[in-house]
């Protein structure tokens, strides 16, 4: 059956009507695209840590074939907002950059130094004393500020570098527990990124891993206490878990480590939750014991549950982390089923929200050293080996890294992968220079948006842009601009403009134009 179906479709698309009809559909729906001006009541932010294009295109093949089919024709959910640009990711001090500093621009609107969270540029990686007054707020901060629920949902532990630029301000992203901090730091003041999880935002729903931060050193683990390596890490012989607890006094607040006990929660009942389903990052999704751990679907769909009841509205991130593990690993097929649960989510969180009032963005911090190369046919597998052997005479994958540890040379050959399955999830891609752990990629990224002012986010820009233009559209933050043009009644500005006229045609006229012009102004330069 599987062959007939790629028969169907060649034939299919041997006609050029198949072709013609399909643009004309698209080209249809283009044009009765309109914008959507109205204020975000909330914003989903869905990041793919690591997920440059390459991974996207791989991942929607890779959707595709788990259902059995050819694979490229495949749409993904994020391929659906009609609104896409590209961010361009570099940092203040390298050309290429960590999710440190990226999570820092899209999250806080200022880019920084590698390595760091949650402070400016006029802070230098590693040095404590750098980081005081160079401190920088994030749109979680923002919204929190504005009356908004706020949460976190990450299959990393929840110390990581994303969600820690949205509630940490650290010299170091690696400055996870006390136990983490040189002395210097210590002498310094300067706070693990732990401690402020609880000191500095009042963060309704934080969920992923990261338990071993949060205890005493010693502390045995709930799940596997006779490992040593998942005992609490906290030299201050704080327990963090039962300070956040005792914090939200008069409050319902749950803390939970196992699916049960996360299942059990109600939304409806709960005001705020952590959920803390390892010592440290999640299992990658493909090795997920789905009775101990949930999808990120499911903590996708339980965090926006417990957020929405807020009459204000909510912020929330959501980052698949892993995508970026299986990537430094060059283990391709991690990386990729990591975005497919990703993209999962997407379809979740756009089930729960609506989208005349909720902008939903995907985007990625960085890319990784990683290629979609070769001749394979149509439908072949994209984790499998490309039909043309190379000079060497050996077969080669269609994905493969250009550094990382899949370089093995021995006797001046490849490897011979004939009789490999490179399909495994284990399998390591070959790599053209020998690096212990691959790295990250420099190309802009794709971000892809759609609900209240989605249109923002067309063009090319600076990453930095992402959380100014995301507090504009929600009001929060500095710039009120929206709010204010939206407040009136029967006011819609944004919505009509007359290409034939130097002002839009709104009683806001003068200043619409005014935002405009600045809007294009970011967009261009």
């Amino acid at each position: 059956p599987e062959e007939h179906l790629f028969v169907l479709i060649s034939v299919e698309e041997e006609n050029p009507e198949f072709w013609r009809s399909s643009a004309q559909n698209t080209l249809r729906s283009a044009l009765s695209r309109k914008l959507n001006s109205n204020v975000a009541k909330n914003i989903v932010l869905f990041l793919g840590d690591g997920m440059g294009v390459t991974t996207i295109t791989a991942a929607r093949i890779l959707k595709g074939q788990l259902q059995n089919r050819s694979g490229e024709e495949t749409v993904m959910n994020m391929d659906t907002f009609p609104f896409v640009g590209l961010a361009k990711v570099y940092t203040v001090d390298f050309q290429i950059p960590d999710s440190a500093a990226t999570a820092t621009a899209y999250l806080c609107g200022v880019k920084t130094n590698l390595n760091t969270v949650g402070v400016s540029a006029a802070a230098r990686n590693g040095v404590c004393r750098s980081q005081k007054g160079n401190e920088v707020t994030s749109i979680l901060k923002w919204a929190k500020d504005a009356g908004k629920s706020v949460g976190i949902v990450t299959t990393t532990r929840v110390q990581h570098a994303t969600p820690a630029a949205s509630y940490a301000h650290s010299a170091s992203r690696t400055w996870y527990s006390d136990a983490d901090l040189p002395t210097s730091a210590v002498t310094g003041g300067c706070m693990d990124i732990a401690s402020q999880l609880l000191r500095n935002t009042d963060i309704d729903v934080i969920i992923g891993g990261g338990r071993k931060y949060m205890t005493p050193k010693g502390f045995p683990d709930p799940e596997y206490p006779t490992d040593l390596k998942a005992q609490g890490q906290r030299k201050d012989n704080r327990n963090l878990i039962n300070e956040w607890l005792s914090m939200k006094e008069g409050k319902v607040a749950r803390y939970v480590w196992n699916k049960t006990d996360f299942d059990a929660v109600d939304p409806e009942k709960t005001d705020y939750l952590m959920a803390l389903f390892e010592p440290g990052d999640l299992r990658f999704d493909v090795e997920r014991d789905p009775s101990m751990d949930p999808s990120i679907s499911e903590t996708t769909e339980k965090a926006i549950r417990i957020l929405k009841k807020n009459p204000k509205g909510f912020f929330l991130l959501v980052e698949g982390g892993r995508i970026d593990q299986g990537h430094h690993d060059s283990r391709a097929s991690m990386a990729l089923h990591e975005a497919v649960a990703l993209d999962d989510a997407v379809a979740r969180g756009l089930e729960l929200t609506n989208e005349e009032e909720t902008l939903t963005i995907v985007t990625a911090d960085h890319s990784h050293a990683f290629t979609f190369n070769g001749y394979p046919f149509r439908g072949n597998s994209i984790l499998g080996k490309s039909p043309i052997f190379a000079m060497d005479l050996l077969p080669y994958t269609t994905l493969m890294y250009g550094n990382g540890p899949g370089h093995k040379i021995t006797n001046n050959k490849r490897p011979d992968i004939r009789n490999v399955d490179t399909t495994d999830k284990d399998y390591v891609q070959q790599a053209a220079v020998p690096l212990d752990s691959e790295t990250h990629g420099g190309e802009d990224v794709a971000l892809f948006a759609r609900g209240p002012m989605a249109h923002l986010f067309q063009g090319v820009y600076e990453q930095n842009y992402i959380a100014h233009a995301m507090a504009f559209a929600a009001c929060v933050g500095t710039n009120q601009e929206h709010c204010a043009a939206t407040a009136e009644p029967d006011k819609t500005p944004f919505t009509s403009i007359d290409p034939g006229s130097s002002a839009p045609n709104t009683p806001f006229g003068a200043m619409t134009t005014v935002m405009l012009s600045i809007t294009m102004s970011v967009l261009l330069h």
